[in-house]
Formats: structure tokens, sequence, C-alpha cells
């Protein structure tokens, strides 16, 4: 992983993107990560906002825990089962 003391970076913020294809690039303030440019592959622009809210995040969460005590639809079955 690439890691870029943000105070020392040079590049534009488009080649650390182009690098991010290959891998993680870690930004640094004072030694300390504060972001992490990633390659995003196979997302929209909806998926990767939703993954990245915490209300939404919280209701999946509740949602999966109701759903784990009390039940919920089934799934439909498939022709081929």
């Amino acid at each position: 992983m690439k890691t870029v003391e943000m105070t020392k970076a040079k590049s534009s913020l488009a080649e650390y993107a182009r690098e991010a294809k290959k891998g993680p690039v870690m930004v640094t303030a004072a030694g300390r990560p504060v972001a992490l440019l990633v390659s995003i592959r196979n997302a929209d622009r909806e998926t990767v906002s939703l993954s990245n809210n915490p209300r939404f995040l919280a209701l999946i969460e509740r949602s999966r825990n109701r759903h784990q005590s009390k039940g919920g639809i089934p799934p439909k079955k498939c022709a081929s089962d």
C-alpha cells in the first residue's frame, strides 16, 4: 500500500486516483491515516453513497437483527427448486 503524507503530496488527485487502481493509497497527516483512496469496480454512485452512510447502515443492521430474532418473509422458490 502506498502512503502519502498530506504536506508532502506532490501529484494531482487524478494521479493518486490512477495509482489507486493498482492498490490502495493511504493519505496521512502527521503520520496518522486520514483518508484512503481505493479503486471502485462494479458499483454505481448510489451504492457507494449508501455504503458510507451511517444512518443507512444502522437501518440495515436493525433490519438484520429483527429478521434474525423475529423471522421474515421466506425467499421465493425458483422454478428449478
